[in-house]
C-alpha cells in the first residue's frame, strides 16, 4: 500500500482559492485510483471527488462540482485538489485516499478501500 501525506491547507476568505497536495510514497502510485474526502466538525466524512489512475476519468460530489478540480502527476507521485470559489461550508479536514482494487462505480460513490492520509485543515472565513 502507499503512504499518503496531505499538505496545502490553511485559512482563506470566502471566494478565495487553495490547492491541496497529496504526496504518495511507493513506486506503484500510478496504479491507484485516488480520492478526496472531507470531514467538518460534528459531521460525517463526505466524499469530495475522485480521479482514476491515468487521470482521464474524474468524478465530483454535487457540492463541489464546478468549483473543485482534481488532478494528478504520476511522475511526481502526487494528486492535487484545486479549490476555487471557496465557501464557509467548505471548512473541514481534507483527506486523500488511494484505492487499487475497487471498481470505478464504487469509487464514485465514495467507497474507498485502501490507504488514507492524516488530513489537512481548510478553514474558510466569511
Amino acid at each position: 500500500q502507499v503512504q499518503l501525506v496531505e499538505s496545502g491547507g490553511g485559512l482563506v476568505q470566502a471566494g478565495g482559492s487553495l490547492r491541496l497536495s497529496c504526496a504518495a510514497s511507493g513506486r506503484t502510485f500510478s496504479s491507484y485510483n485516488m480520492g478526496w474526502f472531507r470531514q467538518a466538525p460534528g459531521k460525517e466524512r463526505e466524499f469530495v471527488g475522485c480521479i482514476n489512475w491515468s487521470g482521464v476519468m474524474k468524478h465530483y460530489a454535487d457540492s463541489v462540482k464546478g468549483r473543485f478540480t482534481i488532478s494528478r502527476d504520476n511522475a511526481g507521485n502526487t494528486v492535487y485538489l484545486q479549490m476555487n470559489s471557496l465557501k464557509p461550508e467548505d471548512t473541514a479536514v481534507y483527506y486523500c485516499a488511494a484505492d487499487g482494487v475497487s471498481s470505478w462505480s464504487s469509487l464514485t460513490k465514495g467507497v474507498f478501500s485502501g490507504s488514507w492520509g492524516q488530513g489537512t485543515q481548510v478553514t474558510v472565513s466569511s
